[in-house]
């Protein structure tokens, strides 16, 4: 609907930016004007009553343009190649690696000669860990973040970033960074100037003059780490105040009730488009807006945040993809990805933490009921967006899944929850695992877990007892939990070391700024000798490395790997076998997935069930070729193996 009052404050802004929008700048005109309602309605739905709204809005429409005008001209040449592509971020083509700079090779002038080895292995888009300047040993693994425009020292400077991006464009790689919206660290200038009472700065927290209003926020927000750092508010001794900090008290929570935080934020995240990031990772946005009487997560505002932030960066870089970092109940998740008439215009990525719990969950107790029982409500992500999909990442595994998920296999749900934290924190005698527990809430028992993928799936143990068979039981675990995620569907990000086998790294333990601190252990730092192991086909590193390159090689093979909703769950013919059907035009790829210690068989007739093209196959993992039998005949797949079979 045009709007004559707003079209004229864009115009105002434009040419205050010297736009060119009967030319070179059209497209930037055609989709601010096409997007400007939008905007402006997202944003009056959140600040129409503050008493700074119109002077805030104004400041949001030039920061746009602003954005726009200072954006490189390769940059707008590549987000006209994407907006071409459609959807480029659905691609099969894509692999990506998230990785902490200095724990992988030291700084990112190291990382840039480190392209050639992603190469190698296939991997095309990475993930860098938090990279702007914390606090030392108050700095949450980076999410403390001190400022929002410059690199922690340890890394390099801006321009050492700009670097490896000018190099991975070059090399047709994509890049991942993060987006910390919800708090900044004590330490920020903003904190320091509300410390010293300043009201502006203030106003950018949630600040009270006693514990009245954090009391009663108390009342109904959950503890985020009960044991290191409980409740939710801190006191500040040098304004006599107290301050929200939902994760530990040297996290401040921005106050995005306040116009002015969400427009300086924005900028921020407009930067870092600027600096050619392809995906932007907005880290905890469940938590960005509180509200008393709630639990302050997950609110309804939160996504209308998230929504307006989706528009304004469709405007000023538009190949800039976001994704949500929201690790909820499936239920919760499918909102983050929009709902009603913003489907598909929310986040463009979100983690499917779920489906990763889940095959932990397979592995530990070689049945995937649960898994199959909680795919109807993953199945329902929207066209046009996608998943993140691990098997490891920097931080813990939560077992956050429905009771009703669990039911349905015919498991107590505490009872189930409870054999696989003792299983995988090594307290069952028989657990090849070695990992521990993460946040134990004394009061509901409830943990998450830690640990590497190769400790986890036994290898730690194994090695240690220099068992070859445990090894090599270990190597098919690791291999069969990467496969899953790797043809599952969406956008498969694997976390340093795994390709390698590294199994947990202790020496956290004697670092004070992460000894408290158990997520460190599967956070390892990297020795690069260990890479020449990679050219010894019998050592551990090349079996698991030379296993990943083949899985990467395989998902860029066939067409079908793409997320375009094309999923289908076999029935369970056999409980410990999880089966799926990729599509793509003509292509099917039947992917199934052994989680038992023993062979297990398949019938035939699960081909059958959903029309096959043919009745030959042909096994691209194991190079087999089959021709589908009997009903009453069977496939057999081997303790933790796996097939990926295409109709031939």
């Amino acid at each position: 609907m045009y709007q004559y009052q707003l079209h004229q404050q864009i115009s105002l802004s434009i040419l205050e930016n010297h736009i060119d929008v009967a030319g070179k700048d059209n497209l930037f005109y055609s989709r601010f004007l096409a997007n400007s309602s939008e905007i402006a309605d997202l944003y009056q739905s959140l600040y129409s009553s503050h008493p700074n709204s119109a002077k805030a809005f104004t400041e949001l429409l030039q920061t746009i343009t602003n954005a726009y005008s200072l954006r490189d001209e390769a940059l707008k040449l590549k987000d006209e190649e994407k907006e071409e592509s459609g959807n480029w971020f659905l691609s099969n083509q894509l692999v990506g690696m998230s990785l902490y700079v200095d724990r992988f090779c030291g700084n990112l002038k190291t990382l840039e000669s480190k392209l050639d080895y992603f190469k190698t292995l296939g991997v095309n888009f990475l993930h860098f860990m938090p990279l702007f300047e914390s606090p030392e040993g108050e700095s949450d693994g980076g999410y403390a973040v001190s400022n929002f425009r410059k690199l922690d020292p340890r890394f390099g400077s801006l321009e050492d970033l700009k670097s490896v991006q000018k190099k991975m464009n070059e090399e047709g790689m994509f890049l991942m960074i993060d987006m910390v919206l919800n708090h900044t660290s004590f330490r920020h200038e903003w904190a320091e100037l509300a410390k010293q009472g300043d009201k502006k700065y203030q106003d950018y927290f949630y600040m009270y003059d006693d514990r009245s209003l954090p009391n009663w926020f108390e009342e109904t927000m959950p503890e985020i780490f009960p044991e290191s750092a409980p409740g939710s508010f801190s006191y500040v001794p040098e304004c006599n105040k107290w301050v929200m900090s939902v994760f530990h008290e040297y996290q401040w929570d921005l106050n995005y009730t306040n116009p002015e935080v969400f427009v300086t934020m924005l900028n921020t995240i407009l930067f870092y488009a600027n600096l050619g990031v392809d995906v932007l990772r907005i880290d905890a946005p469940a938590f960005i807006w509180k509200q008393l009487g709630t639990s302050c997560q997950n609110l309804p505002q939160a996504h209308t945040l998230l929504r307006l932030i989706k528009q304004c960066v469709q405007v000023a870089a538009p190949g800039m993809a976001l994704l949500g970092e929201a690790i909820v109940a499936p239920k919760e998740i499918m909102k983050y990805f929009g709902t009603d008439r913003f489907t598909a215009k929310e986040c463009d990525f979100a983690y499917n933490a779920t489906q990763m719990a889940l095959q932990w969950d397979a592995l530990a107790t070689g049945d995937t009921r649960v898994m199959l029982a909680a795919q109807h409500e993953i199945l329902q992500k929207p066209y046009g967006c996608s998943w993140i999909t691990y098997t490891r990442c920097h931080d813990d595994i939560g077992l956050g899944y429905d009771d009703s998920m669990i039911a349905v296999a015919g498991f107590n749900a505490y009872e189930h929850r409870r054999y696989l934290k003792e299983y995988y924190s090594g307290a069952i005698p028989d657990s090849p695992a070695a990992g521990a527990l993460f946040s134990v809430n004394p009061k509901t028992q409830d943990a998450r877990i830690s640990g590497s993928l190769a400790s986890l799936c036994g290898l730690e143990k194994a090695i240690r007892r220099n068992n070859e068979e445990a090894i090599e039981t270990s190597i098919k675990k690791i291999c069969l939990m990467q496969a899953q995620t790797m043809f599952i569907g969406g956008l498969p990000i694997l976390f340093y070391g795994d390709e390698m086998g590294y199994t947990n790294d202790y020496s956290y333990l004697q670092d004070e700024g992460k000894s408290y601190d158990n997520r460190w252990m599967h956070r390892p730092i990297i020795h690069w000798e260990k890479e020449q192991r990679i050219a010894a086909p019998e050592t551990i590193e090349a079996k698991i490395f030379n296993a990943t390159k083949k899985m990467i090689a395989l998902r860029k093979k066939l067409a079908a790997f793409g997320d375009y909703k094309n999923l289908i769950w076999l029935p369970p013919y056999n409980i410990h076998v999880a089966g799926f059907i990729r599509s793509f035009k003509e292509q099917q790829v039947y992917c199934l997935f052994n989680f038992s210690a023993q062979a297990s068989y398949v019938t035939w007739y699960a081909f059958k069930t959903h029309g096959a093209k043919s009745n030959k196959l042909y096994d691209h993992w194991n190079n087999t070729s089959y021709t589908i039998g009997a009903d009453q005949e069977y496939l057999i797949i081997p303790a933790y193996g796996f097939c990926v079979m295409e109709v031939v």
